[in-house]
This record gives C-alpha cells, structure tokens and sequence, in this order.
C-alpha cells in the first residue's frame, strides 16, 4: 500500500509583517491564533451552448481570504498588529500588512528554507470580545496576486521566485 502523509496544520507557518515594507520584521502568528484557515474563494464562469445538455465551467480568478481567530496575547507582535487595525479603525493602505504562508513540508533549496507564498492583505477585524480573555476576530483578504517563493524561518526573509 502507498505510503499517505496528511498535512497537519502545524506543518505551515504563518507570519505577519509588523515592520515596514522598507524594513520588515516577521512576526510568527503560532500563539494566541487558534484558527488561522485559507480560503481561496475561486471566482468561476459558466456557459451552457445550444448543442449541450450540460454546462461547461471555468476558474476567472480567486477572492482568497484567510479567517483568523486569537487570543489577545500583548506579547504577541501578530495579534497585536491586527487587533489596532480594528481598535484604531485604520482603512485603505493603514490597514495591510504583507502576510507569508510557508510549506514547512516542502523544502527549498537552502538551509532553513521552504516553499512559500507572500500575499498583500487587508485586515478586516470584525469582532474583539470575550467574558475573560478577549478574543480578536477577523479576516486577512487578499489584494491582487500571490507572489510564489521561498522563505527562511531563521533570518524570516522571503525570496521571491525567478520567473
């Protein structure tokens, strides 16, 4: 029989620019996040011709999101950083952040280094309450396209793919 290895959730690291685009500082958004999901949202097309019973579709683009929840831990950089958009109400450009998605299973060609996706995203913070601890809630929306790479969890740099 065919060896079958999941994925498990630890098996991706995600991490949040809390630094500038000039100067970035990768934050690990492990604790305090008790969900972080991906959906990619595919935008799809359909048409149905004269000469067929049924409809053909087709992928026209992606609206991906990704549904966080996290204790709000101070110490924690990432969940701060995304709990003061929503304190702050900050909007437009104030409100993202770069966020990178790493495939801890899927080595790159150098040490400490992994396959990775870094994506522009817009923080949407739709609930911060809790009865002890207070919970943040929300989502990372996706602006434009992904940029496919590598990232090294020691030096938290992402390098992009040549093309």
């Amino acid at each position: 029989m065919p060896k079958r290895t999941a994925v498990m959730r630890h098996m991706i690291a995600d991490y949040l620019n809390v630094g500038t685009a000039e100067k970035a500082e990768y934050a690990l958004m492990g604790t305090g996040f008790t969900t972080l999901d991906e959906s990619p949202g595919a935008q799809t097309e359909s048409v149905k011709y004269v000469n067929e019973k049924s409809s053909s579709s087709s992928v026209t683009g992606y609206e991906t999101s990704f549904p966080f929840e996290a204790d709000h831990i101070q110490e924690e950089k990432a969940v701060d950083a995304l709990y003061m958009v929503g304190r702050n109400h900050y909007t437009g450009s104030d409100a993202e952040f770069e966020y990178v998605r790493v495939e801890l299973w899927n080595k790159g060609t150098g040490q400490n280094e992994f396959e990775a996706r870094k994506f522009l995203v817009s923080c949407e913070v739709s609930d911060y309450s809790g009865e002890n601890k207070q919970v943040v809630k929300g989502n990372l929306n996706a602006v434009g396209d992904p940029i496919l790479g590598t990232f090294n969890t020691e030096t938290k740099t992402f390098t992009a793919a040549t093309e």
